[in-house]
């Protein structure tokens, strides 16, 4: 019942007394209008005619009496009765009890009916109707619902009708309308109709209980549990709710039942339980509605979208798809189900026992059981709002209390904020109600305020157990019924009923006309009788209503606070009392452990009490630090609060804001306010107006207060003295006690009250627009914050809906066009917050009665005090921004590579965390290492970061993330959350730089670094990103930038190469035409130039349009080599191609290029001047008989000229590999077409074809095996074991058919076809179809899309696979995504899911299966003896993948690192893969992005290591390795795109006759030999290969692996692959960390997953004995040796071992190096941890000496454990035996520094030991004095120390090498001298 139903019963509470029924109706049926068909009700008579003045007549009563409309039948059915419900204007509802019978209609009548039917030519001829018999209704309507007295009085009615009793209609309906009854109280009184009838009627004892007979059980009966709460769920959060029946009463029940259901809320939206269909559109109204509707429209509404219908007589619940409705939250909902359950279905329990008892459960009559049911929804309501009233503000108390209820507070307790139902509820008109009704202080109170304020504790305690739940239902029940049912022993009812079938008697007369005037007599007397009658009055019963127990009290025993709490409140207690006693260092230490405090609820209210202590008389001054250090806590605090503050922090935080301040300058103060604005609560509405009433209500409460203490001083002291003094009253319980008095007193008084409670409310509106201009005026009022974007955005985000439509709207105002061009940009936000402060001032001012008057004044000041606060503002902001800096940790410098410049000096800035959460902290645990605070350095190869974490925890550790310039895919511009972090200041720049090394930084520039710095770092960042062209990169310019003298030098170091390169590019420059340019004809070269050329022989063909148009004047059919061009051939020899096609047996070049004609093939220099194909390497592999004129046509069929070459040879079937460029359309035409067609003249395709064909066909017959019955079968070289073990490879799947050729044994279509179908589970189809008869000699593998059309020619003995492969921008796209895969730029939701997700949906993988699928296909065909030529794209891509891994699966030599280097060279590098292109290396390509192809090749090869671990020779950290550098640019080797490019900057054979030295390795390839030598790094120990193995991976996705490449990092040293910089950081760090050894060391070391780098801190067991045993050779004093020797002896001396071992077993280590594995896929080995960079420990100084000067490195702590065991002799003998020590200046190797060392003389071990400080434990070098030849005196050298004279310096020769030493003065050293001479005389 919606609250405005309340009046009438307000008013009845007086009198006490109602009438019975306020009119009596008659309605009969009338002929509708002409042509209707249905007739319509008409009202006969109706009594009392005149409108009651307290009542007037509801109209449309004649639609309900019929609900389905008014018909005739044929015959006459037994009477109905049922009750409709009317809802007046005012809410009110009027029960309407329908009596109806039926009446023969008499003939007259129906005859005009019909008459007019026919004249609208309805009826076709007139026939004598049957008798037809018309309802006629008698209706009561009355304010009460008593539906069974009704039922009895209309019953009585129609007896006396029917049966003729001698009773006069007239008194009766008299009698009935003048008959009143107590309305409440719980009276019985009897009534009379003056017809000998006599009846009972109860009253309630409580008539704000709904009453609802057994309706509730009948409701639960037909829909069932379930069913039930989801329609009581819907009605709660208002949903539109539909009841079908086909019976009246029914619906009428199930309405009632549901608004049962619902109390204590009362509905308040259209409640209609019988809808008549004259009004069937009702239904599509927008509002919320519970209506019941006859069965008989169940079609009509089929249609409804939006309404839940429940059928009563089906018992069904129909919820359509678009409704979602929030159920209860949980654990009420079970708690719900389970109670109903026992109330309707006891049995249930005892179902399964074996022995039941006896006398079986039953459930309770039904309408007990209707009051059971009711008593569960009623504790659950008891529930779901326990704790309300202490959520109430009382804003007035006289002259009608005001109330509001505080939401989100309640929501904030119960913990359920984020809840789908609660907040919804609370939201509804029905819960207003229940405030606006409930929540007055003082008034009647009923079952359901008892139960809240007096049975919380006790529902809190029943909770586990059912019998005691079951018992307070039980208890509930009987109140309930009690109160319908007062007096259980009712005297019987006398009431007459017809008899029996009366309804169908024949000769019934119409029911007679009733005399107006009789009836209107006798309700007339009556009204009389009333009048004189004294009132009676009914007793008040009002009182305070009790509030129950608090919310937190409930919840606290449940001990839901967390049990560490205590100790975290304690921090944040110390931490506030050291900054308030200025120790700061100590406050500093605890900070970060409060800041994360600041996450529990229970440390943010700790905060605000704490720093309330410290506020006196509202102000609290502090010093800087102190301000800086409590504005981060209310930060932090306020980061994790909602917009709706539903746990009260920020309204806590209010006062406080306004109380802390600094003094600036003399008169001007900050306070904290101007600091701590980046919240959304302070844009939130609701959040202010709560503030506002519960300030309110603490001044009223104060208010009445005051004159309580006044009165009450003397009884105060008393009860003191007596007794414990009482608690301090609640504001509700003082309003109480107002209420209560307010009618005693006098008129004067009430005003005075009234007046003072007005200017309370208005004062504070006062205060409250002086506080929210505070708060939503920034302290730069030129930038507008409440108007930027994230703070409105976010708010719409956020869970609540409250903000939305109160800050969203008036943004939108305040970009309304009115403001026109207002010259001060403040003006915006001076509006915004103006409009925003009269909204809430509108609001809360109207709602708590303030007067107009005072309300426009508060208009007129707003403005003034929003002007006047930014006057003051701008003051503070001011003097703020002369502050001193704070002091921030001193920038720590990155050490560089040697070149390597700095561009930019370091720029402070904040390094976040991004979606990787190992570093912040994450899922793995360990302390945040991020954010970090550090600086940012550009230098002329790299982006560093280096800095140390925010979190003091960790701010030991140096953070350092790098990546090369080169590598930057994304560099774009962010925006962080405020929230996101308290460091970062508003307004400054932030970047996230993205790079393909699997590195991301994402940056928050400090705000001292100037917008314009960030800036031009962006610009220097573009810049060195893409240079203008490639010889710009750090690879070429290293070392040249500051050092222009030096150039020339280096220039002139070998002129005769230069040259020679130089004029061979001239050469080629001149004979290539134009590269890439199309149509373009051929000019002759200008004059000079064609001097010297030789004149050849010109072809007069029109040329073709190919992308690379080619001079053909320059190609010749001769092979001799002008003189000046030999040197080039004897380089080109050189050349990677040539010594592997030597080495494979492909043809010399030898005796002056003479062929010896018994080889198949050739090497041909038709391309050295790389004419023919730009792309190519200047010596090709082609068929002996081709000539090299037929070349250059041939090459012209192909994209780029890339013509099919020889690029490998099987050594065992002689099969070869090809590659090329995938064919020109004309090209395809003219091989496969034209051969048949009759030639009508030499046309250029035909010729052009022949050739091609004639090319192919050389290269099948140079195949031994072709001559055997042309292309036979022959599997004599495939050896059983490649079949013995099934699925040893994997299948390409085409995915058509090419062609379905007679005989469908092609590969092409046999790829495609049924034969593969019985492919096995990891992928591999079974080997058998690929061993047919018919098999090609050579296979060619092209793209589908290309191969189009293609006839294949049964006579030819090639054939083509046509396959489907992704190109270069599908590469592109998947690498993106692995890249955001893989590193993040932002936390996501779900973790490991998005991560998983994000993987398959970037494809990677499935390329990667693609590509190893193809090479294992091509594996196949070679190794059963057919060739392949590999044509796909541009010959340039994917083909250079394909081609590289077949020769690295088929021939083992590729898998050691001398191989996969020359496989690299050859394959990428001279074949013209376009590194620089795909590498986005310069300005020209930047806008074809970064394409990962090489990265893409060597992720297949890390698959197939994975799997053959045992044999590959490199380590997977050797792929790593170059992983990283083919994109850093720092080694020349991976850049530009072709041989050509890199002779044209002379760099092809530059590296020949050049000292490499000082030059930082150019080459990566030296690079890796020279670290090779010194560390094991790059050296797989596992490499065990068994001869001619060839390798078949599996490649299905499920077998693939994500590299590691991709994922992990090192943020103690950024990435690992620039050796010399990770070997310059290793030692310091440890030896601080070493404590002294006099205690006993522990052996636990902490390893961080993202931190530490883990192959070195724990080195596999190989490297780690490696390294020990270096240690051990640098004690005793002699030379390291190399590790590989080491490791070969150790190999060597173990296969020595293993037969000796006499039980035949294989000793356990052996198992690295057995190469006696079974031929089985060996990928199940054994997986040492990769060796990673873990060798790092063995002597890396990548200076050529490898003295026993050498320095070992990191986690020497074990190594130096052990030995110190095995050498425990020299353990004493080391610290005692030092004859002699100091420190002394020792010149490093070459090109090292001069540094400071701690040198001792040991006379017994005869050696000079050095250390790097006196207390270092761990010598760092040892020189045995037998090795010293002499001791002379020295002389300074560059970097020497200064200030030393030159006799200080002295220098010792040793056999090995010459030692620089300097003493710090001349004595000194002489000492030195001395000492050294003395013990070398002594030996």
């Amino acid at each position: 019942m919606s609250p405005g139903a309340l009046a009438p019963h307000a008013a009845l509470a007086r009198l006490a007394m109602a009438r019975l029924a306020d009119y009596f109706v008659v309605v009969a049926f009338a002929h509708g209008k002409r042509g209707s068909g249905d007739g319509q009700g008409q009202i006969l008579q109706r009594f009392p005619e005149k409108d009651w003045e307290d009542n007037p007549f509801p109209q449309g009563i004649e639609l309900f009496c019929q609900p389905s409309g008014w018909q005739l039948f044929s015959e006459r059915n037994p009477p109905t009765f049922f009750i409709a419900v009317l809802t007046d204007i005012n809410s009110e509802r009027h029960y309407c009890a329908c009596f109806t019978f039926w009446e023969a209609v008499e003939s007259s009548q129906l005859q005009n009916h019909l008459r007019n039917e026919e004249e609208e030519g309805e009826v076709a001829a007139l026939i004598q109707p049957a008798q037809l018999f018309a309802p006629k209704s008698l209706v009561l309507v009355s304010r009460l619902d008593h539906a069974e007295v009704f039922r009895n009085c209309l019953g009585l009615v129609y007896t006396i009708f029917v049966d003729g009793l001698n009773t006069s209609l007239e008194t009766v309906i008299g009698s009935l309308l003048t008959c009143t009854i107590p309305i409440t109280g719980g009276a019985q009184r009897t009534i009379s109709l003056g017809a000998g009838d006599r009846q009972v009627i109860q009253t309630p004892i409580n008539d704000s209980l709904p009453i609802s007979n057994c309706s509730v059980a009948l409701l639960f009966r037909q829909l069932g549990i379930t069913n039930v709460l989801c329609l009581f769920c819907a009605a709660l959060t208002e949903h539109k709710i539909l009841f079908l029946s086909s019976s009246y009463q029914r619906l009428t029940d199930a309405c009632r039942a549901l608004l049962a259901l619902l109390f204590p809320l009362k509905y308040s939206f259209t409640y209609v339980p019988i809808l008549p269909a004259q009004l069937l559109e009702v239904l599509t109204t927008p509002t919320p509605f519970i209506i019941g509707v006859s069965s008989i429209f169940q079609a009509e509404t089929q249609e409804l979208l939006d309404v839940i219908i429940a059928d009563l007589d089906g018992g069904t619940v129909t919820v359509p798809e678009c409704i979602h409705i929030s159920l209860l939250p949980e654990p009420l909902l079970h708690q719900t189900r389970e109670a109903l359950s026992m109330v309707l279905d006891p049995e249930l329990e005892i179902a399964d026992l074996a022995f039941p008892p006896s006398p079986t459960i039953s459930a309770s009559s039904l309408k007990m059981q209707d009051k059971e049911i009711r008593a569960v929804f009623l504790r659950l309501f008891a529930q779901l709002l326990r704790g309300y009233r202490w959520c109430l503000h009382i804003i007035r108390i006289h002259p009608e209390p005001v109330i509001r209820f505080h939401k989100a507070a309640f929501l904030g307790q119960r913990g359920l904020v984020e809840d789908d139902f609660l907040p919804k509820v609370l939201e509804g008109m029905a819960f207003a109600g229940f405030v606006t009704e409930r929540g007055p202080p003082y008034r009647d109170i009923d079952l359901f305020d008892e139960l809240v304020a007096n049975e919380a504790k006790r529902m809190q305690a029943d909770e586990g157990s059912r019998a005691r739940v079951l018992r307070h239902i039980k208890e509930l029940a009987e109140h309930l019924y009690k109160n319908e049912n007062p007096y259980p022993a009712v005297t019987m009812h006398k009431v007459q009923k017809p008899t029996e079938g009366c309804h169908l008697r024949l000769h019934q007369r119409p029911f007679p006309r009733l005399d107006e005037g009789t009836i209107q007599w006798i309700v007339d007397q009556a009204t009389a009788k009333l009048q004189t009658a004294p009132p009676l009055v009914k007793a008040e019963k009002k009182c305070m209503v009790p509030s129950g127990p608090p919310l937190g009290a409930i919840l606290d025993r449940n001990g839901i606070i967390l049990a560490n709490s205590a100790r975290r409140l304690e921090v944040v207690r110390n931490c506030i009392s050291y900054v308030f006693e200025s120790k700061m260092l100590e406050a500093k230490k605890l900070l970060p452990a409060v800041l994360r405090a600041m996450k529990s609820r229970a440390a943010r209210h700790c905060l605000t009490q704490e720093l309330n202590l410290h506020v006196q008389q509202n102000r609290a001054v502090l010093d800087h630090q102190q301000f800086d250090f409590i504005v981060r806590m209310m930060n932090c605090c306020l980061q994790d609060c909602s917009a709706s503050d539903e746990h009260g922090v920020a309204a806590a935080l209010l006062p406080l804001v306004t109380a802390f301040c600094r003094k600036l300058s003399p008169g001007i103060t900050q306070f904290a306010y101007s600091c701590v604005q980046e919240h959304l609560v302070w844009t939130n509405i609701q959040f202010w107006e709560a503030m506002f009433y519960s300030d309110v209500q603490n001044h009223i409460r104060a208010l009445y207060l005051e004159g309580i203490e006044d009165e009450g001083e003397n009884h105060a002291e008393k009860a003191s003295e007596e007794g414990p003094p009482q608690e301090e009253k609640s504001a509700l319980e003082i309003a109480a006690e107002q209420c209560r008095l307010w009618p005693t007193v006098s008129r004067e008084k009430q005003q005075e009250l009234i007046q003072k409670e007005e200017s309370t409310v208005f004062s504070q509106a006062i205060h409250y627009a002086n506080r929210m201009s505070y708060l939503l005026l920034p302290l730069d009022t030129s930038k507008n914050r409440l108007l930027r974007g994230s703070g409105l955005g976010d708010a719409e985000s956020v869970s609540n809906s409250f903000i939305t439509n109160s800050i969203a709207g008036s943004v939108a105002d305040s970009y309304d066009t009115e403001s026109g061009f207002e010259d001060a940009e403040s003006s915006d936000v001076a509006n915004y917050v103006v409009r925003f402060i009269n909204r809430f001032v509108d609001k809360v001012c109207t709602e708590s009665g303030v007067t107009n008057e005072h309300l426009k004044g508060l208009h007129v000041m707003i403005p003034d005090i929003v002007q006047m606060h930014i006057e003051t503002l701008d003051a503070v902001q001011r003097e703020s921004k002369r502050l001193p800096p704070i002091q921030k940790p001193k920038l720590l410098r990155p050490s560089l590579l040697m070149g390597e410049e700095s561009v930019m000096e370091g720029l402070r800035v904040y390094l976040m965390p991004d979606g990787r959460e190992e570093a912040s902290g994450g899922a793995v645990g360990g302390p945040p290492l991020l954010p970090a605070e550090g600086a940012i350095f550009l230098t002329t190869y790299r982006v560093i970061f280096k800095g140390t974490p925010t979190d003091p925890l960790v701010g030991e550790q140096v953070v350092v993330r790098s990546f090369p310039i080169a590598s930057l895919t994304k560099e774009e511009k962010i925006t962080v959350q405020a929230q996101a972090d308290q460091f970062i200041t508003e307004g400054c720049a932030q970047l996230q730089l993205r790079s393909c090394t699997f590195q991301l930084l994402r940056i928050a520039f400090d705000e001292e670094v100037a917008s314009e710095s960030a800036e031009t770092f962006r610009k220097h960042l573009n810049k060195l990103r893409y240079p203008q062209q490639a010889s710009d990169t750090f690879a070429f310019t290293v070392g040249h930038l500051s050092k222009a003298a030096l150039q020339p030098k280096v220039k002139e170091k070998n002129p005769s190469l230069r040259t020679i390169s130089r004029n061979l590019v001239k050469n080629a420059k001149r004979t290539i035409g134009r590269q890439y340019v199309t149509r373009k004809k051929y000019t002759p070269p200008p004059w000079e130039a064609r001097g010297n050329q030789q004149h050849f022989l010109e072809d007069n063909e029109d040329e073709i349009s190919v992308s690379e148009d080619v001079d053909r004047s320059t190609l010749t059919p001769s092979t001799t080599i002008r003189p000046s061009d030999k040197m080039t051939m004897s380089h080109l020899v050189e050349r990677a191609c040539c010594r592997d096609y030597q080495r494979l047996g492909l043809g010399t070049l030898s005796n002056s290029l003479t062929r010896s004609k018994n080889e198949p093939f050739r090497i041909s220099t038709v391309n050295r001047m790389y004419a023919i194909c730009r792309s190519y390497p200047g010596l090709l592999i082609v068929p002996q008989s081709i000539q090299d004129n037929a070349i250059q046509r041939i090459s012209r069929c192909y994209r780029q000229n890339r013509f099919p070459v020889v690029c490998w040879r099987n050594s065992r079937t002689k099969a070869v590999l090809l590659r090329s460029g995938g064919l020109h359309g004309k090209g395809v035409a003219g091989l496969f077409k034209s051969q048949n067609a009759p030639a009508t003249g030499p046309s250029q395709a035909d010729s052009t074809s022949l050739e091609q064909e004639k090319y192919l066909q050389a290269v099948i017959n140079s195949m031994p095996h072709y001559a055997d019955s042309g292309g036979r079968n022959t599997l004599s070289g495939f050896t059983s074991a490649h079949m013995s073990s099934a699925g040893k490879w994997g299948s390409i799947r085409a995915s058509g058919r090419m062609s379905s050729y007679a005989l469908n044994m092609e590969v092409g279509s046999r790829l495609a076809g049924k034969e593969l179908l019985s492919t096995q589970a990891n992928g591999s189809p079974s080997e058998a179809s690929f061993l047919r008869q018919h098999r090609a000699s050579l296979y060619i593998i092209g793209d589908k899309s290309q191969l189009r059309g293609v006839k294949p020619d049964p006579l030819q003995h090639w054939e083509v696979v046509p396959i489907e492969v992704f190109d270069a921008r599908q590469v592109k796209t998947s690498f993106k995504k692995l890249m955001k895969a893989c590193v993040p730029g932002s936390p996501s939701a779900e973790p490991g899911q998005t991560y998983l997700r994000s993987l398959e949906e970037s494809e990677w993988l499935i390329q990667i299966h693609k590509i190893l699928q193809i090479s294992v296909l091509v594996v196949e065909l070679l190794d059963t003896g057919s060739s392949v030529l590999v044509s796909l794209e541009d010959g340039w891509d994917i083909t250079t993948q394909v081609v590289s891994l077949v020769q690295l699966l088929s021939d083992p030599y590729y898998r050691t690192m001398e191989g996969f280097r020359l496989l690299v060279e050859k394959e990428w590098l001279s074949f013209g893969h376009r590194f620089s292109h795909r590498g986005a290396q310069t300005l020209a390509s930047q806008s074809s992005g970064f394409t990962p192809i090489f990265l893409q090749f060597l992720d297949c090869v890390h698959q197939i290591h994975l799997q053959f671990p045992m044999e590959f020779e490199f380590s997977q950290y050797y792929l790593k390795f170059l992983s990283y550098h083919s994109v850093s640019s720092r080694f020349r080797t991976f850049l530009l795109d072709s041989d050509y490019e890199r002779l044209e900057l002379g760099l092809l054979y530059e590296e020949k006759g050049e000292r490499k030295g000082p030059q930082l390795f150019r080459s990566i390839w030296d690079y890796l030999d020279r670290l090779n030598k010194k560390t094991p790094a790059f050296f797989n120990y596992m490499y065990a290969p068994e001869d001619g193995e060839v390798l078949r991976p599996y490649s299905n996705v499920s077998n693939l692996k994500v590299w590691d490449y991709y994922t992990q990092e090192t943020l103690s040293e950024g990435p690992s692959y620039d050796w010399e910089l990770v070997q310059s950081q290793t030692d310091p760090v440890e030896e601080a960390a070493q404590p002294d050894t006099s205690a006993p060391q522990s052996r636990r070391k902490i390893v961080w997953p993202c931190y530490d780098n883990r192959s070195r801190t724990e080195p596999d067991a190989i490297s780690r004995l490696l390294e020990e045993l270096q240690n051990l050779e640098m004690e005793l004093g002699q030379v390291p040796e190399r590790w590989k020797d080491l490791w070969d002896k150790a190999k060597a001396s173990q296969r020595s071992e293993v037969p000796a071992d006499p039980s035949g077993r294989v000793a356990a280590g052996s198992l690295l190096m057995a190469s006696s594995l079974s031929h089985q896929r060996r990928s199940f080995g054994v997986y040492l941890q990769e060796s990673g960079r873990g060798s790092s420990t063995i002597n890396l100084s990548l200076d050529s000496d490898s003295s026993s000067a050498s320095t070992p490195s990191s986690g020497k702590q074990g190594g130096r454990r052990s030995t110190s065991t095995l050498y425990s002799q020299f353990q004493t003998a080391e610290s005692e035996n030092r004859s002699y020590e100091g420190t002394l200046y020792k010149k490093g190797a070459f090109m090292k520094p001069w540094k400071p060392r701690w040198f001792v003389l040991d006379k017994t071990k005869h050696q000079l030991r050095y250390y790097d400080s006196r207390l270092d434990l761990e010598c760092k070098g040892v020189i045995d004095l037998a090795e010293v030849e002499s001791i002379t005196p020295g002389t300074p050298t560059m970097g020497a120390p200064k200030m030393v004279e030159e006799k200080a310096f002295f220098d010792v020769k040793t056999t090995k090498r010459v030692y620089y030493f300097c003493a710090q003065d001349v004595q000194l050293a002489q000492q030195w001298i001395d000492r050294i001479q003395s013990c070398l005389s002594d030996a």
